[in-house]
């Protein structure tokens, strides 16, 4: 007499379920035809409305060119810190490069940063903006943006191109109010 442990399990399964047929392999599914690469639209539309509205800007006003000095002093600061700043006696306590950003990027990014510097009570920060040789001709639109939007900050005393050894007139240090 033979106990169930003795027999081939493979040998049961089997026997248990009866004759089998096997599957068609299916055709191959035809070749799919490359699928384009994902464009970021929103994106693209709101970096050119955001060029368009920044290059009216520019034609509306006197831009800044690769080599010109970027400088703002508010009236209530003290001559001497903006001569100290010019100097770039100030530690620069963190820096920003908006090198290859976009218009809509930069703006984003220079809004992020400073309000990050407020958070930390930076009094001093730098923004690398480049010189803006590669701009088409044109007139540089990141050092151009960084120089608009800074001036509009309610948090920002003063900015100067920064000294030559420490980016020159491709970036600026920033100095802010301790709210």
């Amino acid at each position: 007499m033979s106990h169930p442990e003795d027999e081939d399990p493979a040998a049961l399964f089997r026997s248990a379920i009866g004759a089998v047929t096997p599957l068609k392999k299916p055709a191959a599914p035809p070749p799919a035809t490359p699928r384009p690469k994902p464009r970021a639209r929103m994106a693209e539309q709101d970096d050119q409305a955001a060029r368009g509205e920044f290059a009216r800007l520019l034609r509306d006003s006197n831009p800044l060119e690769a080599g010109d000095t970027a400088s703002y002093r508010r009236d209530t600061l003290p001559a001497r810190m903006f001569q100290r700043l010019k100097r770039g006696q100030y530690s620069v306590q963190d820096e920003l490069d908006l090198h290859g950003a976009t218009v809509a990027q930069a703006d984003a990014m220079l809004r992020q940063f400073l309000q990050e510097a407020h958070a930390h009570d930076y009094g001093c920060v730098r923004i690398i903006h480049g010189k803006g040789l590669q701009s088409d001709g044109g007139a540089p639109v990141l050092k151009n943006l960084v120089d608009r939007l800074l001036r509009l900050r309610n948090d920002v005393l003063a900015f100067h191109s920064a000294p030559a050894g420490q980016g020159g007139t491709g970036a600026v240090l920033v100095l802010l109010s301790n709210r």
